[in-house]
């Protein structure tokens, strides 16, 4: 069997088709979008919630995939990107503020994330913790910070559950939902999502370089407050924030 041209079962590439650079986001209506920022974009492979496209960054040739919703989807995704070459990779994706400062359309690039979630338990005990790697976030900061956007740095809450965050008190276990969000709250939490736990820790356990930037969608502690809190569903500027960090990234790495 030639394993160059055997596809990976879940995200549908071949190793042959791989490369060291990627870019990776939730939904799969979201990859074409992010892919025509590159050079020479095309269609590379689609299964179940996986779409990949391919481009050029600098020269160096560069995927987009997406990952699906959640953390075991996201650990599939990057154990086979990984597989296929890949030891970089930027998750751009959407949150929701918790802290009353981060504002719909602000920008939050997650240094670590707290494991609310289970896929992470499977690479790594508990006390590991989910941290980014530095020069990528060094890397997403310099980006975004071109961008014009209000840009936070610092951690975020990964969930597994949407509608616990949103809906706690129809949850048998609301009483440890909320007193958990609190606590993330006070001990600064920026933001919510669900896959950043996940990302970190396998990148952590397979050695290699993982960083995440989010579009902040809106802000329920806003609202609970009766304050302004316009949603903004844009998520342009951090699509483009992750491709200039990759430029970066590429240029420091050189050949």
């Amino acid at each position: 069997m030639d394993f160059n041209k055997t596809a990976m079962y879940h995200i549908g590439i071949t190793p042959g088709q791989g490369a060291e650079y990627a870019i990776l986001t939730g939904d799969p209506g979201r990859v074409e979008s992010i892919a025509r920022l590159l050079e020479q974009p095309e269609f590379a492979a689609s299964n179940r919630e996986y779409t990949v496209w391919a481009g050029k960054i600098s020269g160096r040739r560069v995927l987009v995939a997406s990952h699906g919703i959640g953390g075991p989807s996201m650990a599939i995704c990057v154990e086979e990107l990984a597989k296929c070459g890949v030891h970089t990779m930027i998750r751009v994706g959407t949150c929701g503020g918790m802290s009353k400062d981060v504002l719909g359309g602000d920008l939050v690039i997650a240094n670590a994330a707290i494991r609310q979630e289970g896929t992470s338990l499977e690479y790594l005990p508990v006390q590991f913790p989910a941290v980014s790697d530095f020069r990528v976030t060094r890397a997403l900061v310099e980006a975004a910070g071109k961008l014009g956007k209000r840009v936070h740095v610092g951690v975020v809450q990964s969930k597994d559950s949407f509608y616990g965050q949103h809906s706690p008190d129809e949850s048998p276990v609301s009483y440890q939902l909320k007193n958990q969000w609190e606590a993330w709250i006070k001990g600064g939490c920026l933001a919510s999502e669900m896959e950043c736990a996940a990302l970190f820790t396998v990148a952590s356990a397979r050695k290699l370089r993982a960083g995440c930037i989010l579009h902040v969608i809106w802000n329920q502690e806003l609202e609970a407050a009766g304050l302004d809190n316009k949603p903004d569903y844009d998520t342009i500027s951090a699509a483009k924030a992750a491709v200039n960090a990759t430029r970066l990234l590429i240029e420091q790495d050189g050949a």
